[in-house]
């Protein structure tokens, strides 16, 4: 299949946008159909020509028509192409996975390095099975640098998808406990990520590290001459937090001196992410005073630690995503956050598995010794595990919540909010 791969991609692929998406066809795009579990994208293929698709690959023979390449597996294709295509551009590539952070740190990956290259980095969370190998197609010759985000909830996923970026650099933000109902235990999560390092050794890359994680310099100790080590403890790049509140501020310390870094990141979680970045920007060559510059001025606007001041409270919006330990991290910063009528909004974890009860009130038990004025926690896996107390107030879903916070509003407030994606909880932002 290769040849044909191969020939498809030089005759037809190669120069044209590809997508996955009938609705939004520009002239001259390439449209693969892709089946999902309520959908037959096979059936779109004869309206994305209409619309002006140069090509459609199927692969249902039934909808074969003019214009339609019908090909044995349009996902396996996808993904072929994709590998022909990052081997025609010969660029480097730095992949990033990681239970928590990995979004962030590729945003300010992608802030630093396009200080001195023509990057292309992941668009929004295309980072899986179908959103690597657009994140691939997607760079042009233009392209000097990839970077692209690799997420996984079951394992072999990363090495999957290494074999279709093939990545010459590697970032592991960290390995915590997530989407336990897909990888079984947390081993397999250990596995699954360290794929990436194997991948960029494999290679004769290099791979970034946090020198302040165990696990992380462990899995690489046998590597010491193909990783770079950044941390309070780095041996090649070390950093120092200042302070936390109400934005991280580090101290850099480059070869030039040392710099004062002031972020617009909340948490001092985020120390990690910026180092990495950091690191980064100082491996490919970036000034030292452009990776300043490049960190200070980046903003989050993607749900993910953003801080919000409304007209009656002040927020902390984290609203994306939630595992244990990203929630561990979240709620301890925000204990340590100085300010006075503090409340916690968290909303249940989901793809936890077995472990979903005993995560629930582990956090619980943690949120309950904040001092916190008012906590309200939603979802059924919270139902369980919450007290009777004149401070604490459980909903099912986000809607209950919202009329609550309606019909009795809270000001003055300093609130940090926090669930899993599926809560969908920055729709309460309005009301507060």
């Amino acid at each position: 299949m290769e040849t044909d791969i191969t020939t498809l991609y030089r005759t037809v692929v190669r120069g044209h946008r590809v997508t996955t998406d009938s609705r939004h066809i520009q002239p001259g795009d390439i449209f693969v159909a892709l089946k999902g579990e309520h959908f037959n994208g096979n059936s779109y293929a004869a309206d994305a020509l209409a619309k002006g698709a140069s090509a459609a690959i199927i692969d249902e023979a039934e909808y074969q028509t003019s214009g339609a390449i019908l090909v044995p597996d349009s996902l396996a294709c996808l993904q072929a192409l994709a590998r022909c295509h990052r081997r025609q551009l010969a660029i480097p590539i730095l992949g990033i996975t990681g239970t928590n952070g990995k979004t962030t740190t590729k945003e300010l990956c992608n802030a630093v390095l396009s200080r001195k290259f023509k990057t292309f980095a992941t668009q929004g969370n295309f980072n899986n099975h179908i959103g690597v190998p657009l994140t691939l197609l997607s760079m042009d010759e233009s392209t000097e640098l990839g970077i692209v985000e690799m997420g996984a909830n079951h394992p072999g996923e990363i090495q999957a998808l290494c074999e279709i970026a093939e990545p010459d650099f590697g970032i592991i933000t960290n390995i915590g406990q997530a989407h336990l109902e897909g990888f079984g235990t947390y081993e397999n999560i250990i596995a699954t990520k360290k794929a990436l390092y194997d991948a960029v050794f494999a290679r004769g890359g290099k791979v970034f590290v946090n020198a302040d994680n165990s696990l992380l310099m462990q899995l690489t100790a046998a590597h010491n001459a193909d990783r770079y080590t950044y941390g309070i403890h780095g041996e090649l790049l070390k950093g120092r937090i200042c302070q936390t509140v109400p934005y991280l501020v580090y101290d850099l310390f480059t070869r030039k001196g040392h710099l004062y870094v002031r972020t617009h990141l909340v948490g001092g979680y985020n120390f990690d992410n910026a180092m990495a970045a950091s690191a980064v920007g100082m491996h490919f060559g970036i000034e030292p005073l452009d990776i300043q510059a490049a960190i200070e001025s980046y903003r989050p606007s993607n749900l993910r630690s953003q801080l919000i001041k409304t007209e009656h409270n002040t927020i902390i919006l984290d609203a994306y995503n939630a595992n244990p330990s990203s929630m561990q991290v979240a709620v301890d910063n925000f204990k340590e956050m100085p300010g006075g009528h503090k409340v916690v909004i968290l909303g249940e974890m989901l793809e936890l598995g077995s472990q979903s009860d005993a995560a629930h009130r582990a956090l619980w038990e943690n949120v309950r010794q904040g001092n916190f004025e008012k906590i309200f926690l939603i979802g059924n896996h919270f139902e369980h595990c919450v007290e009777k107390t004149n401070f604490t107030a459980w909903f099912p879903d986000t809607a209950s919540l919202e009329a609550a916070l309606r019909a009795q509003p809270l000001e003055g407030k300093f609130i940090f909010i926090k669930g899993s994606r599926g809560n969908r909880l920055e729709q309460i932002v309005e009301c507060l």
